[in-house]
């Protein structure tokens, strides 16, 4: 099963079906309309599910990217221990005809554990605290793995290789990029960031935001731009320098990481 967000639902789609071996006995079929996502995430998020199944739901014995089904309810919903917002979270995929009742549980039972709705906003926010990367919007088959980032998402050892496996690994080759996704930080918690604002370092621009929120966390506008310097652009070159942001014809500092700036160690999400 193969979970994709509803912008790039069809690019994939298509991309998988192009990729098939002439030879290979596979099929691709869409069945998004049999299965709705419910996402519970937060810190109490284990306590609430753990009050809803018979499933062992302790680090130990679910822990993250853990993948299974699990009883819920009269529901058998596939739960997968993962977040797209930094904190310790479940996706449940639940059979369309079951949704319902398994929402229903939810809520009932999230009374005792503070549980609120949140959007898709709520979670562009806390996404972009976490530096978490959107494909079809702050990167694009123009961008390379490596320079949005994600380079620890390749297995270079995998038995006949990738698709651009070639062309990663020239690129790695080279070393240290000048070309590089970096989240930023508006130090003034009062300006927004869209989309396409302006990022300067010492007057000359060097990209644009191409993912802006509002950080409640962080205390201040957060997103992700694409940096393209005529230098390696290493973590001395991020610190050195006068960062900005022109916002609505004003210049703002910023402060731009190749790390996340919330929880970079990635121990909220393994707690």
């Amino acid at each position: 099963m193969v979970v994709a967000t509803d912008t790039a639902h069809r690019h994939v789609e298509t991309w998988i079906k192009r990729n098939i071996p002439t030879d290979a006995h596979a099929f691709v079929t869409d069945v998004t309309s049999g299965w709705a996502q419910l996402n519970v995430q937060g810190p109490l998020s284990r306590d609430l599910m753990a009050s809803l199944t018979s499933e062992d739901m302790r680090d130990e014995s679910f822990p993250f990217r853990t993948s299974r089904e699990i009883d819920l309810g009269y529901a058998r919903p596939i739960c997968n221990r993962i977040t797209y917002m930094g904190e310790l979270g479940y996706e449940l995929i639940i059979p369309t005809e079951q949704a319902l009742h398994v929402y229903d549980r939810l809520v009932a039972a999230g009374d005792e554990y503070g549980l609120k709705h949140a959007g898709l906003k709520a979670l562009a926010s806390l996404r972009l605290e976490k530096g978490y990367r959107d494909y079809g919007h702050d990167m694009d088959n123009t961008d390379t793995i490596l320079e949005v980032g994600l380079g620890f998402c390749v297995d270079y050892d995998k038995p006949d290789g990738f698709i651009g496996k070639e062309a990663v690994v020239e690129q790695k080759s080279k070393g240290t990029l000048c070309k590089r996704m970096v989240q930023v930080l508006v130090k003034d918690p009062l300006p927004f960031l869209h989309h396409g604002e302006v990022i300067l370092r010492d007057g000359i621009p060097l990209g644009d935001v191409r993912a802006g929120s509002y950080g409640h966390t962080l205390g201040g506008a957060v997103g992700l731009s694409m940096i393209e310097a005529d230098r390696k652009v290493t973590k001395k070159f991020l610190r050195e320098g006068v960062w900005e942001v022109e916002i609505a014809g004003t210049r703002y500092p910023i402060e731009v990481s190749l790390q996340p700036m919330y929880d970079p160690k990635n121990e909220r999400i393994k707690m």
